[in-house]
């Protein structure tokens, strides 16, 4: 009888559930960095059937690059891995290409075999100078030094959660194919709620809730949204840089899912027009060493005042972050209020209208929910403005905003709100801020200046996250 010519890794869900849930729980409690990367260089060399590992990294608009090593050589060389940073969009020029790439040993996940194939492993990797300093760029590295540097000074942990809305269509690559095929093709037209067992929308959302429980996401509940082909699947909070690590799994595990069933998982914010767009709601609440900072059980809606000038901080700035909430061409057709936009620069406990909601909390869970953030955006770059803003950004003398104000409906004005903005510049510098704003502004000369009621092509085929590199060089 033959012997098999392969034996990888591959691990029972319940088993990986208990593993990531493991290295979770290490991580939040901030396990000093050398004994877990001990832990984890151990039992690499130890396990003889792991084959690769999966080192990841985010680009400055937030799509999610990977690397594959092979083990034996990532442990013999983990201290100096480098990449060509020129060939990623927003990072090193060609005359500075060469970037390292250091690993955090706390972000290291096990894998679903049949969703990324046997004998692999993954893990977040911070992106390097030269000399081994953050690179600038790496909104990651600045998100994990901030949320440090908060729990050192203050005692503060910061938390987030986000509520991520995505498309289903048919067939593979439809983003890509949309000019050819003239547009998306849902894969059900059911609605809120409302999907039978088995059916294509209700299979994948099981395999992708499946899978994300199997990584340690604690999940809370799965469903479709209103939209026809439209989902989501909630997680619980966690802490911030674990919580946009998150995001960037859950969409690649959507995207993954979906190929292997012959279908597209799509992010864009409003891929179809006459239906409700998709959102990244984020719930956000900022806990001292024993309680939760923004609850107040005397104060409005539940909320603390410190929570209530964290707020009052993000109304005040809110066309700054305007385009980092929203940072595509398709993102301003979202923002439309005949289909529950969250456009309004105010906050409030019922209106669902308003960019920031208080939903009904008490000690453990009160929180705000930052409504007016697309999926498609960057969530280190997102999450890393909103709580330097929150925490540090001025006070207006009306802490909650004016219900008159709404944001921009367009992503040029969104642009040059951005660029001249000196909170901008002093939460990114002003080189980071420079590259982003070219960035968006490269997609918005690729579109029609006016929306109007067509999707048009090119804000699908030029979006930032449509894996399209061909077209772009062609451009």
């Amino acid at each position: 009888m033959s012997m098999p010519l392969r034996e990888f890794l591959e691990i029972p869900y319940d088993r990986l559930e208990e593993l990531n849930l493991e290295a979770k729980a290490k991580r939040l409690a901030r396990t000093p960095v050398h004994i877990v990367r001990e832990e984890r260089m151990k039992y690499l060399a130890d396990e003889k059937r792991i084959k690769a590992v999966t080192v990841c990294f985010s680009d400055l608009e937030g799509r999610l690059h990977m690397l594959d090593y092979d083990k034996k050589f990532l442990l013999k060389s983990v201290d100096n891995l480098t990449f060509d940073g020129s060939s990623i969009r927003g990072f090193s020029a060609q005359k500075e290409s060469d970037l390292r790439l250091g690993i955090d040993w706390h972000a290291f996940y096990w894998l679903p075999s049949d969703v990324f194939g046997a004998g692999k492993v993954l893990v977040f990797g911070e992106v390097q100078e030269r000399d081994g300093t953050p690179y600038s760029a790496d909104l990651r590295s600045r998100l994990k030094l901030f949320t440090e540097q908060q729990y050192q000074q203050h005692g503060y942990t910061c938390n987030a959660a986000n509520e991520i809305e995505g498309f289903l269509f048919k067939g593979k690559h439809a983003e890509q194919h949309y000019d050819t095929a003239k547009g998306f093709e849902f894969v059900t037209t059911s609605g809120y709620y409302h999907s039978l067992p088995g059916d294509p929308l209700r299979d994948f959302i099981d395999a992708a809730a499946e899978a994300q429980r199997a990584m340690g996401f604690s999940n809370e509940k799965d469903h479709p949204e209103v939209a026809p082909s439209q989902f989501e699947m909630n997680y619980s909070y966690t802490e911030a840089t674990a919580a946009a690590d998150q995001v960037m799994l859950y969409k690649l595990l959507c995207r993954q899912i979906a190929h292997l069933k012959d279908l597209t998982a799509s992010f864009l914010p409003k891929p179809v027009t006459g239906v409700n767009g998709s959102g990244m709601h984020t719930n956000m609440s900022i806990s001292g060493e024993k309680n939760n900072l923004f609850y107040d059980a005397q104060g409005q809606d539940g909320l603390s005042q410190f929570g209530w000038d964290y707020v009052g901080r993000i109304l005040h700035h809110a066309p700054d972050l305007c385009l980092i909430l929203n940072s595509s061409v398709n993102s301003y057709r979202r923002l439309d209020p005949h289909f529950e936009a969250p456009n309004q620069i105010k906050a409030s406990a019922i209106d669902r209208g308003s960019m920031v909601r208080i939903p009904l909390g008490n000690a453990h869970s009160a929180r705000i929910e930052v409504r007016s953030i697309a999926p498609d955006a960057n969530p280190y770059l997102a999450i890393y403005a909103l709580l330097q803003v929150g925490l540090t950004g001025a006070l207006p003398p009306d802490k909650r905003g004016k219900p008159e104000r709404v944001l921009f409906d367009n992503i040029d004005d969104a642009i040059e709100a951005f660029q001249g903005s000196r909170v901008i510049g002093s939460l990114l510098g002003e080189e980071v801020q420079g590259k982003f704003a070219q960035l968006k502004r490269d997609q918005a000369d690729r579109c029609p200046r006016q929306l109007g009621t067509l999707i048009k092509s090119a804000e699908v085929q030029f979006h930032h996250e449509v894996t399209n590199q061909h077209l772009w060089n062609q451009f």
